[in-house]
């Protein structure tokens, strides 16, 4: 992609970036050079390569799906104000 300084001040204004003429040509290097990475990296021959999802062959370490806590449902619904057949009851606020 070519890209020029007209430019630069365009997506500046679009922006509603106040650039000097100075920071545009700073910025319109800048964006070339990273243009240019872009076009390197396509140019790559990527055919027969499988897709990543990470560039590092990681795993998710899990821990074992074991229960830890005690079953307190009773406990819980013996305090609670409406309790009906293992059910909270509340207060119907959407009608």
């Amino acid at each position: 992609m070519s890209l020029n300084i007209e430019d630069v001040h365009k997506v500046a204004r679009l922006a509603r970036l106040a650039m000097t003429e100075q920071e545009a040509q700073a910025a319109h290097i800048q964006l070339a050079n990273i243009f240019g990475l872009i076009a390197d990296m396509q140019a790559v021959d990527t055919k027969g390569i499988t897709p990543m999802s990470h560039a590092q062959d990681v795993s998710q370490r899990l821990r074992e799906d074991v229960v830890t806590e005690t079953n307190q449902r009773e406990l819980f619904q013996s305090i609670a104000s409406q309790v009906e057949a293992g059910l909270y009851l509340v207060p119907q606020v959407i009608e």
